[in-house]
């Protein structure tokens, strides 16, 4: 079973050896691929429509591993009980929504080890709400993949310190480790935004202007971030 390059980081992000619970599963290749590797000796499949997770059973079925990967209909984290798992991953999904999972999820903080998380969108969004509530980010790897960039970030209860814009956008760590993907998009982003800048040259209205102020804004977190690459 082959992995798109954004699941094999997931996976490469998973201690050996923890029970892992993998919400959004959809056709349940992570906690199987999991499982075969032996990665995690049991897992749970979830999802919050039916359809998604019968899929899931249909292939978990195929590998023969339907005695070590449990499949759940849950909103979320709502389902999984305390214990039942040390490490969650939710991928495939935008920042707001796992945003959500994490704040709905609070009874789980001090059991569930790592938050394995990959937002599709406003991953700034994800690391502002863990700083705020108790949780560090131990890595982030950042991977270009069918035209898009993707995060995938491991988090953890501990202290971090408050994000500045620039490192809620792009992450501390990335910035930190100079990665290099992040300087792609980074060039790309200083690029688009002005060229946008452009396009709104000579409008008026409140509305132009506070669009220019955000992406004037944002250019400067780009550039500042930039710089941390020639240093």
């Amino acid at each position: 079973m082959r992995l798109s390059d954004r699941l094999e980081t997931v996976i490469s992000f998973v201690e050996p050896g923890s029970r892992v619970a993998d919400v959004g599963t959809d056709h349940g290749y992570v906690p199987i691929a999991l499982v075969e590797r032996g990665v995690a000796p049991e897992a749970m499949a979830m999802d919050v429509r039916e359809g998604p997770l019968a899929r899931a059973r249909e292939h978990i079925a195929a590998h023969g591993l339907s005695e070590k990967i449990r499949t759940r209909l849950s909103d979320g984290v709502e389902a999984l009980a305390l214990g039942e798992a040390d490490t969650v991953i939710a991928t495939g999904m935008g920042g707001e929504l796992i945003v959500h999972i994490l704040r709905e999820g609070a009874r789980l903080w001090e059991t569930v080890r790592h938050w394995i998380l990959s937002p599709q969108s406003e991953p700034e969004k994800v690391r502002v709400f863990l700083q705020k509530n108790g949780f560090v980010i131990l890595r982030e790897e950042m991977l270009f993949e069918d035209g898009k960039y993707y995060v995938v970030l491991d988090a953890a209860r501990g202290a971090m310190d408050e994000l500045d814009g620039a490192e809620a956008l792009y992450g501390p760590c990335l910035i930190r480790e100079r990665n290099p993907v992040l300087l792609e998009y980074l060039i790309r982003e200083e690029r688009v935004t002005e060229g946008i800048l452009a396009g709104l040259c000579g409008q008026e209205g409140e509305s132009a202007s506070a669009r220019r102020e955000e992406l004037m804004r944002r250019l400067e977190y780009v550039r500042k971030t930039r710089e941390a690459y020639e240093m």
